[in-house]
């Protein structure tokens, strides 16, 4: 497919006399060696479509592993990367003229083949999701993924009240520094695991019950927190032993959910946690929840999050902000183990 047909451009051809920047990678492989920046026509909204003007757009797991071809939703090539983005309605369709206003801000809810790295982007308004005013455009670019995924993982699974315990690995992850901060507002309690000491003190700043080392030496010490009480929620994105150490700590009847497998390691799980323990292995992907469900429950999703983004009672940490121009350099730091919080691309 030639470069000049991709996001949708040779069904609506008819193009400013501009061009933009757009992140291309033609082969799955090395993100930091296959993805380059092209000038392509900007393209012009057909009759019910809008343009976007991209501004922030995260570089997440998801899309490193897109462009290496092993994620579970691969685009047709070449393409752009990008499944998350904050940006302002800039041109509007003929169609949608009374509908919508040039300056809106908006979100797109997380879709890992929507092409967000680039300076515009073609979108149907079911694609985007419009922002309060007065949010910060950096933050509001990070809402429709991490906090997303940790909100319906306090959703979903089962009936959790005030004062409950849950615990879960890799918390200092997006998607722990979210769960920390949703369940403080639901009263929650969270034990949070971690893989090396000076990850510790941010996240008890953050609000987390507590943190401990993921290893088997800090199970006694767990269960002394809990005082009888043990959690009926835990939340896997890692796998492996430290999967097992969750199971270890749930309560009979509790519900295990993987989100994630960072170590790449599968689940061997041990038959007493099922037999003696009855719990349930489950898994959760958010973006296949934001296929199915319906606009309203996505929609109320999204208010709920966005408006604690704008009152500062969710914030995500950011690494580092890289312009366009610097993809390379930012996909390179996009997959440093060591780094807290998310790289962005700035448009």
């Amino acid at each position: 497919m030639p470069i000049s047909e991709i996001g949708g451009y040779k069904k609506f051809p008819r193009v400013v006399c501009l061009t933009m920047k757009t992140a291309l990678f033609k082969n799955f492989g090395k993100p930091d060696e296959n993805v380059g920046i092209h000038n392509i026509p900007t393209p012009e909204p057909g009759p019910d479509q809008l343009r976007l003007r991209i501004h922030f757009s995260p570089i997440h797991p998801s899309d490193l592993n897109l462009i290496e071809g092993i994620y579970g939703i691969l685009p047709e090539l070449p393409a752009c990367p990008g499944g998350e983005a904050c940006a302002t309605i800039d041109a509007v369709g003929e169609e949608l003229q009374t509908q919508f206003t040039v300056g809106t801000p908006v979100i797109l809810p997380q879709r890992p083949t929507a092409g967000t790295w680039s300076e515009h982007l073609l979108v149907h308004p079911r694609e985007i999701h419009p922002l309060p005013s007065g949010i910060d455009l950096e933050q509001a670019s990070m809402l429709a993924l991490n906090p997303a995924t940790a909100w319906g993982l306090l959703e979903f699974f089962t009936p959790l009240s005030p004062g409950d315990w849950i615990v879960f690995n890799a918390a200092n992850s997006a998607v722990g520094y979210a769960l920390i901060q949703l369940a403080q507002q639901r009263g929650l309690k969270t034990l949070a695991f971690v893989r090396r000491e000076e990850a510790m003190a941010e996240l008890q700043e953050l609000g987390a019950d507590l943190v401990l080392l993921d290893h088997a030496d800090s199970l006694a010490q767990a269960r002394e927190a809990f005082d009888g009480k043990p959690p009926r929620l835990a939340l896997n994105a890692v796998g492996g032993d430290s999967a097992l150490r969750l199971m270890d700590l749930l309560a009979n009847e509790g519900v295990h959910v993987t989100y994630g497998a960072m170590s790449r390691r599968s689940l061997k799980v041990p038959n007493k946690f099922l037999i003696f323990k009855r719990i349930t292995l489950t898994g959760f992907w958010v973006t296949r929840w934001l296929q199915s469900a319906s606009i309203e429950e996505v929609s109320t999703m999204l208010n709920e999050l966005a408006e604690l983004m704008k009152n500062h009672q969710l914030h995500m940490p950011v690494a580092e902000v890289f312009p366009i121009d610097e993809v390379q350099a930012a996909l390179l730091a996009a997959q440093g183990d060591r780094r807290q919080g998310k790289i962005l691309l700035k448009f």
